[in-house]
């Protein structure tokens, strides 16, 4: 006689979560690593790098593989003098950027500790990590006054939507962004501090930050993880659809249109030309891969959400 047995639908999702939650490790384990890291590799700008030096002749201020134009029509015309000259505007406009999304960074992780115990490790390394990126907005802000350009802000429109996102984020909303905000910008910055082309403070500054984000990054992959298996399903949809439109977002503002102008090229024309480049569109999918290579292993890369991804460019 054959046994027929049936499973409770309800008891195998309790085993689906409790192996998934078998993945992620401690939360507590991982804040007291990310402080101890911080202890022995935190870094004060101000003190670390020698401000006052001149910049060198003949040295980018970002790598030119990196430069928004380089290979198109538009830069085969340009002097190197002139390319030059861009490299120093986009790494003026980039710091800006980053100010932008440190500022909402910082606000995510305020609200993500509210109501958290003030005396865990978790919250603990969230109130470090704020502190870093009180350092590296100066740093930036500093930097931006040291090469003589403009500060370039996002559009008004990106500002509001910021402000909006801020407000309305999901936790795990909140951890795609901050990701999406360090990860692309960390893999351009891995390849400028080794760079001898680049001006010594421009790889001193990038440096800095890529030390202490990769500590950022590994708290934020960890707590999203566990987010998008904790979380109700509401806000798993709420995450991928929103992450999606903030690539987007994240895609245009990545360079700001000002910079053309400002050394003397037609601004249309220029981001025309970005816009048509294989080489930029390059550049930007193999900076997101590794992101989005987790974002898809986590389940934020699904229906709406991929399709906004895609359209923003970002996700191959």
């Amino acid at each position: 006689m054959t046994t027929v047995t049936t499973e409770d639908p309800e008891d195998t999702g309790i085993a689906k979560l409790r192996d998934a939650l078998g993945l992620l490790k401690d939360r507590e384990q991982v804040a007291e690593r990310l402080l101890a890291s911080s202890a022995k590799h935190s870094y004060d700008p101000d003190e670390e790098l020698d401000w006052d030096a001149p910049f060198e002749d003949g040295k980018w201020f970002w790598p030119p593989e990196l430069v928004s134009l380089y290979g198109t029509p538009m830069w085969q015309r340009m002097s190197e003098e002139q390319r030059i000259l861009l490299s120093r505007h986009e790494a003026a406009a980039l710091a800006s950027l980053g100010i932008w999304f440190e500022i909402i960074l910082m606000q995510l992780l305020v609200r993500h500790i509210y109501d958290k115990a003030a005396t865990s490790a978790h919250v603990r390394y969230a109130l470090t990590e704020i502190e870093d990126e009180c350092r590296h907005s100066k740093m930036f802000a500093r930097l931006i006054t040291r090469g003589g350009t403009p500060h370039y802000p996002v559009s008004r429109v990106h500002q509001n939507l910021g402000r909006l996102f801020k407000t309305v984020s999901t936790t795990p909303g909140s951890f795609t962004a901050t990701l999406l905000g360090e990860e692309v910008l960390d893999w351009m910055q891995r390849l400028t501090f080794p760079d001898e082309r680049v001006q010594p403070l421009v790889r001193g500054v990038t440096r800095i930050h890529v030390v202490e984000e990769a500590r950022h990054v590994r708290y934020a992959r960890e707590e999203l993880r566990r987010q998008m298996m904790t979380a109700p399903r509401w806000s798993q949809e709420f995450t991928r659809i929103t992450s999606g439109e903030f690539a987007r977002v994240f895609s245009v503002a990545f360079v700001n249109p000002e910079v053309y102008t400002n050394v003397g090229l037609d601004s249309r024309k220029a981001q025309a030309q970005v816009r048509a480049s294989a080489h930029r569109r390059d550049i930007m999918q193999t900076g997101s891969k590794r992101l989005t290579d987790f974002l898809d292993d986590i389940g934020v890369l699904r229906g709406t959400g991929r399709r906004l991804w895609k359209s923003s460019g970002l996700l191959a």
